[in-house]
């Protein structure tokens, strides 16, 4: 099955969402920002700790529901008396419910500026490599 692929994610934060089954995450990430934006609640997305480049056939992650998500904007003002520096940034809070395990079967789109897609699979528990 196709997913967006979230890479790079903390193996403390999926340990964490595998625990508790129902976690939020801030994106930050450019490129999990636009995978983000392609997803709506209900959607399926995985989770992996592997980094955007070694993303390949055979790398583990976690299947997760998107049950809500929220854009926001921040807008940082900055002043030393001789000029004022203005900064914006843009983050996702996505809340995520753990649905399985799985592994990568293959990467169909990994180009800068879009989503990683992935066709994966979950695994049993038991299944071993």
């Amino acid at each position: 099955m196709e997913y967006i692929a979230l890479t790079g994610i903390a193996d403390s934060v999926i340990e964490i969402l595998k625990k508790h089954n129902l976690r939020t995450l801030e994106v930050r990430n450019p490129q999990n920002f636009l995978g983000v934006l392609g997803l709506n609640a209900g959607d399926n997305v995985l989770l992996t700790s592997t980094t955007l480049q070694d993303i390949k056939d055979g790398t583990p992650g976690l299947i997760a529901k998107v049950v809500q998500m929220q854009i926001s904007a921040q807008s940082i003002l900055s002043s030393n008396g001789l000029y004022t520096e203005e900064r914006e940034s843009i983050s996702a809070r996505i809340q995520l419910e753990c649905r399985s395990i799985a592994r990568v079967k293959s990467v169909i789109s990994n180009e800068l500026g879009k989503p990683v897609i992935v066709d994966a699979r979950e695994i049993s528990c038991y299944e071993a490599r």
